[in-house]
């Protein structure tokens, strides 16, 4: 394997370039710029970083984080879930036994009471009720 002379990376990142911009029609230098490769990977992190920074204080510091996933107010948000919870649950609870109540209802006036009468006969003795 090939060693890396650092020093003739860096000379290489610090050779000039010119990039000139010209009018076609024409041929005259409208803008002229003299750029190293250390200079455009420089301006190009610059621009990276500030792009990154713009994105994450957006987010953080107005109302677009609430659009983001698992972020919410917090423990309020939390509390008013379980209070709902518990509303839900006791609203199906008083649904079932409103349900119950019907069917029984709806049973007994349509005669439809299925409990087994006891029809034997009890010998109760009479008793004297004749003052003595």
């Amino acid at each position: 394997m090939a060693k890396v002379d650092v020093n003739a990376t860096f000379r290489r990142l610090q050779n000039r370039y010119r990039l000139v911009i010209m009018n076609d029609d024409t041929y005259e230098e409208v803008v002229t710029f003299k750029l190293s490769r250390l200079s455009v990977y420089i301006g190009l992190s610059t621009i990276f970083v500030l792009l990154v920074g713009l994105t994450v204080a957006l987010l953080a510091y107005t109302p677009l984080k609430y659009y983001m996933p698992g972020y919410g107010a917090g423990r309020e948000n939390k509390i008013e879930l379980q209070v709902l919870k518990m509303r839900t649950d006791s609203l199906e609870q008083a649904l079932h036994y409103k349900d119950q109540y019907m069917d029984n209802i709806k049973r007994v006036l349509n005669d439809g009471n299925t409990t087994q009468r006891d029809t034997a006969v009890i010998a109760i003795p009479k008793q004297d009720n004749s003052n003595d």
